[in-house]
């Protein structure tokens, strides 16, 4: 949102600039001819739907801009065609990377290019020119990956790494940790296969003067192009020598400097960091750099950042490939968000950090080299030489940055804006000294983390981008930062470009002269100004088009849930979403494992988020909680809670998703899916007084197809087997005076699984506890939360604490085995019900077996096995609580233990069993458990989760266990 009137105030020079709404609801006045004419053409997807404008309104900037429409094409005939008619149509356009775009070019009224589903290929490694040509939607761990079987890596690696696109990086000039090692984006391009809007096509790169003269000769657009470039040249290059600073991170401005002969006129390095203003990338061939393959971390602290800025230089000489640095404020924000707290202690002691990576050719090399490092500053300050598994837990501190300090619970949002200056290493502590004194006195604050080692450092200042005072405070405080960086010889943006949050702030930079160099180098490419319009050159303020605005006034909906930490609004909440795009990975951890399924931002933590947000600004998306689009996009989250833990700012879609169908439903007709598996405890316990009749009833042929078909579950499922529940079975009296523990009965395993309870209540009565059990029918009500059935889930909790009065009075510890179930108790409880001092209790007093044990039995010792375990956690497991204790016990048997980085199994309780959701569901069971289960036959498979267990027994030959019946089986040595 923009903001809403053009009132000045004495305290700043800027005005508030006039409310966009309106053009928010406006369509491209041809739209649907365009859409029209881009289906007939194109092979890959045409979206101009709302939803998918609302999808791509926004990137991961202050900015938002309603496309136009969406183009996924197939391949570069898609792109060749969508360039065509949307010249036709006069429509500008923009090329979209990953989306993570700091600084709003990653956001226009424009038709969108969005390459990252289809076009994402790559060619071989060339190991011997050390290059490979690659796709714009290829993301960049991909290509490293590739590069690696050669010992080769692609240099640039900014935190992004597992979904920033190279078309993205290439696009803002991307650099990362390791640019220390081998330079920017720009240093590693060899050449660019580019389309102009004009229907140009060509392929850049280094030009000889033979070459260029040639190409002047040949006349043509291709000439035109090549005798203006030669003539920018000419006229600038005293001034480009003089006014572009030599420091390792200048990325503001476009790349004039590598059209000098010491350069070697390399075009398409100039037009690297511009940001998809001149041309559309249709391919690109990279330069690779040696890979170190024996690496040392070291950590240095410092009393402050400021006294850790000033040591960058002295440790430079050192010649390490990768120098970062960070705050205490960095690591006060991730204990705040209960983020990386066993790893923060690796940390040597200090308010100021460096972390210091060395290679070399063997690992004693590379060793020497931080030992060198740590010995010179021993009489300075601590040091401490990592191992290899503590080097990865150090770096994804570091890499957490962004995400772990755009929102931080209690403490005003922080801002992207002023989060990419840089400067030479040797101002660096000067600047920094400077800019916080700035932030003092408008009352900001910031953590500071980045790229010490080339003078770049980020920041989430907390800008007020909500009051008109606010956002021309904002303004006046870029405008006096852009000056000390400069007065330290910076540039405005040493990673991230200029895009919108920069650009007005150029002509400071650069002066008059070279802005009209700049534009007569857009104006050269792009004529028409149709790629990206204003953005960097001429471009929109840098306080207008922001998503919030001082006339952000969303609807703030009464909710089931508390929301606390977001202040009971639902709207803050969603607002959660800073656009980092960590739930768009596809190669680690579980979220999200829609999007890993699908590759569609549709189906992202982040894409939801962002259409949740939308739906409440009611500008774009329409018919609030009953809009069918956004229900459509939530339909394929498995509520794996992933992102709850896995997402840097903890967004919870799991929760935002229960309560949009809780109003989604009101006062409308639900399908009979949502009674049969949202109540499964109910049938579950009427089936227990005759399980064996219900399972001979389910399983007859015409019965079973009719249920399944009145369900919509796929015929390839097999229905779960009722059993005799264990709180049915006799079991022997226990001896007084042990400690009191109460055993969860939850449905999953009191009622399919009770061998699951038989162990459990083995296990802990071995260990000298005395058991007690719920005396009726309890359930925690998990499955009702995938349905949106939040009042009755408010029921099931309210029956739970009233059973459980004499137990949470007692403070006895609860024992669950389901870890969906305890996930209930450690999270939706409390949310639903905030203030019964009951609530808190129980969510103190749950317990994961494993927890209990390692907490409460430290003498506990787990029988003795010879055999492989492999365990595949349950998401809700490592979401809300921690594989750690559960790990230690079986390691703790003596045998080789395996953790699978498996994700979500796909069968997410009632979701794997859904007719449409089959297919997506096998497709994640695919992607590591099924193929590790079935390559461990002999090994034991250790799964907690009732719905994970299903997923591998109707997949596999092998029959899972829980941990307690691990713990319960007899010693094998």
């Amino acid at each position: 949102m923009s903001t809403s009137s053009t009132t000045t105030t004495a305290a700043s020079p800027f005005v508030l600039l006039p409310s966009s709404h309106a053009r928010y609801n406006e369509r491209f006045p041809a739209a649907a001819d365009l859409e029209q004419a881009l289906r007939q053409k194109i092979r890959g997807e045409v979206r101009f739907d709302d939803t998918s404008r609302a999808l791509y309104a926004t990137d991961a900037s202050n900015y938002r801009h309603i496309p136009i429409g969406l183009v996924l094409p197939l391949d570069e005939a898609d792109v060749i065609a969508t360039v065509e008619i949307c010249r036709h149509f006069k429509a500008p356009l923009l090329s979209r990377g990953g989306g993570t775009s700091l600084s709003g070019q990653g956001c226009n009224f424009a038709v969108i290019l969005d390459f990252s589903k289809y076009m994402n290929k790559m060619g071989p490694v060339d190991p011997v020119t050390r290059t490979v040509h690659v796709q714009p939607g290829i993301v960049l761990d991909r290509v490293r990956e590739a590069a690696e079987k050669f010992a080769l890596t692609y240099a640039p690696d900014p935190a992004t790494h597992s979904r920033c696109t190279i078309g993205g990086m290439i696009g803002n000039n991307s650099c990362g940790i390791h640019a220390l090692m081998g330079g920017k984006t720009v240093d590693n391009i060899h050449s660019l296969d580019i389309l102009l809007y004009d229907g140009t096509r060509m392929t850049v790169g280094p030009t000889t003067e033979a070459e260029l003269t040639a190409h002047i000769a040949a006349g043509g657009r291709i000439g035109q192009i090549y005798a203006e470039l030669k003539r920018l040249r000419d006229t600038y290059s005293a001034l480009v020598r003089e006014k572009f600073p030599n420091i390792p991170r200048r990325v503001s401005g476009f790349n004039l400097d590598e059209l000098l002969p010491e350069n070697h006129f390399n075009v398409a390095r100039a037009l690297v960091g511009s940001e998809g203003t001149c041309a559309v990338i249709l391919g690109a061939t990279l330069n690779l750099v040696q890979s170190p393959q024996f690496r040392t971390l070291v950590g240095v602290g410092f009393e402050d950042v400021f006294i850790a800025a000033d040591h960058v230089p002295l440790v430079l000489t050192h010649k390490p490939i990768g120098l970062e640095g960070m705050d205490r404020l960095l690591l006060d924000a991730l204990r705040r968000k209960q983020k990386a707290l066993a790893d923060l202690p690796l940390l040597p002691e200090g308010r100021g950090f460096l972390l210091v990576e060395f290679g070399g050719a063997t690992q004693a090399e590379a060793d020497e080299r931080a030992a060198t490092l740590a010995l010179s500053l021993q009489t300075i300050t601590p040091t401490r030489i990592y191992t290899k598994p503590e080097a990865a837990r150090v770096w994804a501190i570091r890499e957490s940055g962004l995400g772990a300090t755009a929102f931080i619970p209690g403490i005003p949002t922080g801002w992207e804006g002023w989060e990419d200056a840089a400067v030479d290493p040797t101002q660096l502590g000067s600047y920094l000294r400077s800019i916080v004194a700035l932030m003092q006195e408008y009352g900001y604050h910031s953590p500071m983390y980045g790229h010490f080692g080339q003078g770049c450092v980020h920041m989430r200042i907390s800008f007020d981008l909500e009051t008109e005072k606010g956002i021309l405070d904002f303004r006046e405080f870029m405008d006096r930062a852009a000056d000390i960086a400069l007065a330290h010889g910076g540039s405005l943006s040493g990673e991230h470009g200029d895009g919108q949050a920069r650009g007005a702030l150029l002509p400071k930079m650069f002066g008059p002269e070279l802005m009209d160099a700049f534009r007569a180098f857009k104006r050269l490419w792009d004529p028409a100004n149709r790629l990206n319009p204003n953005k960097m050159i001429d471009g929109h303020e840098i306080h207008e088009d922001l998503r919030l605005g001082a006339d952000y006034n969303p609807w703030q909906p009464k909710t089931h849930f508390a929301f606390a930490e977001d202040n009971g609004s639902f709207p803050a909440a969603t607002l959660r979403c800073v656009g980092v795009g960590a739930c768009r990975k596809a190669d680690a951890g579980t979220m999200c494992p829609s999007f890993m399924a699908t590759g569609e931002e549709l189906h992202s933590t982040r894409g939801r988020a962002h259409l949740l947000w939308e739906l409440m600004q009611g500008e774009v998306l329409p018919k609030q909680w009953k809009n069918e689009q956004v229900r459509e996009s939530l339909d394929l989250c498995l509520s794996c809670k992933a992102c709850k833990s896995e997402c840097p700012v903890s967004v919870d879609m799991a929760t935002y998703k229960a309560e949009f169908l809780a109003h989604h439903y009101e006062g409308a007709h639900r399908p009979l899916s949502h009674y049969a598996f949202g109540r499964i405890d109910l049938w579950a316990h009427i089936a227990s007084f005759a399980p064996r009749l219900v399972n001979a009833i389910n399983n007859a042929p015409g019965i079973r197809g009719l249920i399944k078909s009145l369900l919509h579950i796929h015929p390839n499922r097999t229905f779960p087997r009722f059993a005799k529940p264990f709180t049915s079975e006799p079991r022997p009296a226990q001896p007084t005076g042990n400690a009191d523990v109460f055993l969860w009965a939850d449905t999953f395993n009191n009622y399919f699984h009770p061998s699951t309870m038989r162990a459990a209540y083995q296990v802990l009565t071995g260990a000298g506890f005395r058991i007690s059990l719920p005396q009726h029918h309890l359930c925690c009500g998990r499955p009702l939360y995938d349905f949106g059935l939040l009042n009755n889930a408010r029921e099931y909790l309210l029956k739970v604490l009233t059973a459980l009065a004499p137990q949470l009075d007692a403070g006895t510890p609860i024992v669950v085995l389901e870890p969906s179930c305890a996930s209930v108790f450690r999270d939706e409880l409390t949310n639903l019900l905030p203030n019964d001092p009951r609530a808190a209790k129980l969510r103190s007093q749950t317990f994961l077996l494993s927890e209990f044990l390692v907490r409460y039995a430290p003498d506990y010792e787990p029988p003795q096995i010879s055999e492989k375990i492999v365990v595949h956690g349950h998401c809700h497991h490592k979401a809300t609580m921690t594989m750690a204790d559960e790990l230690k016990l079986l390691r703790a048997t003596g045998a080789e233990v395996k953790l699978l980085d498996s994700g979500c199994c796909g069968m997410a309780g009632p979701f794997g069993f859904e007719k449409d959701k089959f297919d997506l569901s096998q497709k994640l069971g695919e992607r590591v458990l099924l193929p590790a289960v079935r390559a461990n036959t002999e090994a034991i498979i250790v799964s907690d989760g009732f719905s994970c267990c299903e997923q591998i027994t109707q997949n596999t030959t092998s029959r899972p266990k829980h941990l307690a019946e691990v713990l319960a089986q007899p010693s094998q040595q």
